[in-house]
Order: C-alpha cells, then structure tokens, then sequence
C-alpha cells in the first residue's frame, strides 16, 4: 500500500472537520465525542491552513469526499464542509477509497486485476490478501477512534503493539 499526499491531505482534512464537530470550534477537548453530521461547518481556507495543504489541491479532495457521500458543503460566506455522516460511521477506508480509489494497486491497477501465468500465477493471491489485511485494519478504524487518539505521542515506536495488535517479538523477522 502507498498512501499519497492526496490520501494523507484527504485523510487529514475529514479529521479536522470531524473535531470541529465535535464542539463547533475546530477543537476536540477531551475524549472524542462522537460528531454528528451537519456540525460545524469548516472553510476550505481554514482546512488548508490548520493542515499545510495547498488550498488549490485540497479543493479538488474536498470535491472528491462531497461526491463520495462524506462531506457536505455550503456555498456562502458563512458556508463550508460538515461531515454528511457521524464520525463513527466513516472510516479510514472510507476515506482512503474516495482520495484515491483501491486500497491496493499493482502496476496502477486494483490487485484483483493483477493477473499472472506460469510461475506467477500465486502472486495475485498475495496481492489480493494483501488487499484483505489493508482493508482489515482501515475498514475498522474510524474517525471517532482517531479522535480519541489526539493528543497521544505521536512518534513511531517500535516497542508498542502495531495495527494489529502484535508486539515486535511476535512480527515476522522480529523487531
């Protein structure tokens, strides 16, 4: 899986506007409520600069997630984008689907199209589990559940559990 500038920027900007739902102001004190859809509406401009993205490249996402049933928008000059759903009804998935298409591509394809003969036939079952266990941990992750997470230290760790769930010791190839 790669996850491009437009799945991050995507990703980041539907998290934004979640925890302005959460208490009208762009903040998400304490623990993540979960946000109803139509809350706090968020300006374009506001998104691109609380996030550093490009406020021309993230008009185009944001049209990308109102097409794909996330986001509402308001034209006006008290307008802006609300959620459409709660944030406990759209996941990571959700979101990486309507930024950039499948989870997973193979050679710019969806890896069930990959399609191999002879000795590499078995390879478009790897990528198609691959596909599985991607849509396993994003499928289930919503943005209420990264919400609750604000706040937490955010550099990687190597000791902690991953995704999901294993610790170092229990990773293929160790720590």
């Amino acid at each position: 899986m790669y996850v491009s500038a437009r799945s991050d920027y995507a990703l980041r900007a539907m998290l934004a506007v979640a925890a302005a739902s959460v208490d009208g102001d762009g903040r998400a004190d304490g623990p993540a409520v979960s946000p109803e859809p139509g809350g706090a509406l968020v300006k374009a401009a506001a998104l691109a600069e609380s996030q550093a993205i490009p406020l021309s490249f993230l008009q185009g996402i944001l049209l990308d997630l109102r097409r794909a049933g996330l986001l509402h928008s308001h034209r006006g000059t008290e307008g802006g984008y609300a959620l459409a759903r709660p944030a406990t009804d759209i996941t990571v998935g959700d979101v990486l689907r309507a930024a950039g298409g499948s989870l997973t591509s193979v050679r710019g394809l969806p890896a069930g199209h990959a399609g191999y003969h002879g000795v590499a036939t078995g390879l478009r079952d790897v990528w198609l589990a691959v596909d599985g266990a991607i849509a396993l941990v994003v499928d289930r992750t919503t943005l209420t559940d990264l919400l609750a997470e604000e706040g937490r230290d955010d550099r990687p760790t190597r000791d902690g559990p991953d995704a999901m769930g294993a610790r170092p010791a229990d990773r293929v190839g160790g720590p």
